[in-house]
């Protein structure tokens, strides 16, 4: 039976070497989901970055752009991110985020919904989704691996060796 190994990293470094080992040791349904910018949403439900929705709308590229650049910084090379499939998104409440993985394609629906709703149709339960959105939402960067439930335990090893924080299997 397949299993979720998930847990978010404070130092997206350490995320990027968690990710080299993950696959060095052959693990490939491997999901990043990162986010710069930790703005917080503001009361009419728009992203806080200081500027006028005109503004922001002229500069999704270059935020993303950002974002696309330090995930990059992963370790990950641009090959890697190819490969991995990654996807660029401005997320309405969260700011510019980059999915890369199986995950990425669930999250270009997520413009109308929430990272939190692409998590719980990967078999993330509700309240751990919205838990990993919120860390997601203050720049920490989230890993979802797809496993064999017998190598659960030895992926959860290796993400926390990398400083990875609230690793749940699911």
């Amino acid at each position: 039976m397949e299993k979720k190994v998930i847990g978010y990293f404070e130092d997206s470094n350490q995320a990027g070497q968690a990710v080299n080992e993950l696959k060095a040791k052959g693990f490939n349904e491997i999901s990043i989901l990162g986010n710069e910018n930790s703005g917080s949403e503001d009361s009419k439900g728009g992203d806080n970055n200081g500027m006028s929705s005109r503004d922001q709308n002229k500069s999704n590229a270059t935020l993303t752009g950002g974002v696309v650049g330090g995930l990059a910084g992963l370790g990950l090379g641009a090959g890697a991110l190819g490969a991995l499939g990654a996807a660029a998104l401005l997320i309405p409440g969260i700011g510019p985020i980059v999915a890369m993985g199986p995950l990425a394609a669930a999250l270009g629906g997520a413009v109308t919904g929430s990272v939190a709703g692409a998590l719980i149709d990967y078999g993330i339960p509700k309240e751990r989704s919205d838990f990993y959105e919120t860390k997601i939402r203050e720049g920490n960067t989230v890993i979802v691996l797809k496993t064999d439930e017998q190598k659960t335990d030895e992926v959860a090893k290796m993400m926390k060796n990398y400083g990875a924080k609230d690793v749940k299997i699911h």
